[in-house]
C-alpha cells in the first residue's frame, strides 16, 4: 500500500491512487494502488483502505477504521471508528454504520465503542442499517432497509426490521432455492444446508 503523506485535494501520483479535487484525504491514511475517492469524499488519518476500491460521492472514513481490498462503497456512507470492512464487500447507497449502543448527546461513551465486521464478499442494500458490536457474514446478502440487530449467517439473505433470514444467496450473489442441497440457477455452485448454516458443497465453490 501506499500512504499519502499530505492531505491533498488532487489526484494521487502514488501508485495510481485516484482522489477527486473535492475530496480531502489526510495526512497519514493509507490507501492502497488503483483507488478511487470520488467527489466530497474524507479519510481521515490513520484509515487503511486496500487496493482496487471504489468510494462514491460523501464517503467518509473514520480513524481507525478497516477497508480490505476490492470494497465497492456507494455515496452517503459513512465508515465510523469501530468499523472493519473485509475484501470484496459492497456498501449500497446511504446505508449507515453506528458505534454507541445507547448514544446520548450529553454523556461521553466515546470509550465504548462497539466493532461491527462485515466479512468477505457481503452485499448491504441502500438504506440498511447495522447496529453496532455484530457481524455480517462471508457473503451474506442485507436487503435495502433492513436494520440488521444480530449477527448475519454466511450466505445469509436477512430483511426487514429487526432484520430476519428469510433464505440463503450464492457466492454470486443470486438467491438458492429452498432444501438441504441448493444448487445456484446462474452459476450451478453447490451448497449444504444443515442447522449449522449455509456451507459450499465443494471447497473450490468458494472460501
Amino acid at each position: 500500500m501506499s500512504t499519502l503523506e499530505q492531505s491533498s485535494p488532487a489526484t494521487s501520483p502514488l501508485a495510481g491512487v485516484f482522489v477527486h479535487p473535492t475530496a480531502i484525504v489526510d495526512e497519514g491514511a493509507t490507501i492502497g494502488p488503483e483507488t478511487r475517492i470520488w467527489h466530497f469524499g474524507h479519510i481521515s488519518s490513520g484509515a487503511k483502505i486496500g487496493a482496487r476500491c471504489s468510494l462514491g460521492q460523501n464517503v467518509f472514513v473514520a480513524r481507525g477504521v478497516s477497508v480490505g481490498n476490492g470494497v465497492k462503497i456507494q455515496n452517503n456512507v459513512s465508515l465510523y471508528e469501530g468499523v472493519d470492512i473485509a475484501d470484496d464487500v459492497f456498501l449500497g447507497p446511504s446505508c449507515v454504520f453506528t458505534n454507541v449502543h445507547n448514544p446520548r448527546a450529553f454523556v461521553e461513551r466515546k470509550h465504548e465503542y462497539r466493532r461491527t465486521h462485515v466479512a468477505r464478499g457481503a452485499s448491504i442494500g441502500a438504506n440498511a442499517v447495522i447496529v453496532c458490536g455484530h457481524s455480517v457474514g462471508r457473503y451474506a446478502f442485507v436487503g435495502a432497509g433492513a436494520v440488521v440487530t444480530r449477527d448475519v449467517p454466511n450466505f445469509a439473505l436477512v430483511v426487514g426490521n429487526p432484520a430476519r433470514r428469510i433464505g440463503w444467496v450464492c457466492r454470486c450473489g443470486v438467491r438458492l432455492p429452498a432444501g438441504d442441497a441448493p444448487f445456484c440457477s446462474a452459476c450451478e455452485a453447490r451448497y449444504i444446508v444443515s442447522p449449522e448454516g449455509c456451507r459450499p458443497a465443494l471447497e473450490e465453490e468458494g472460501p
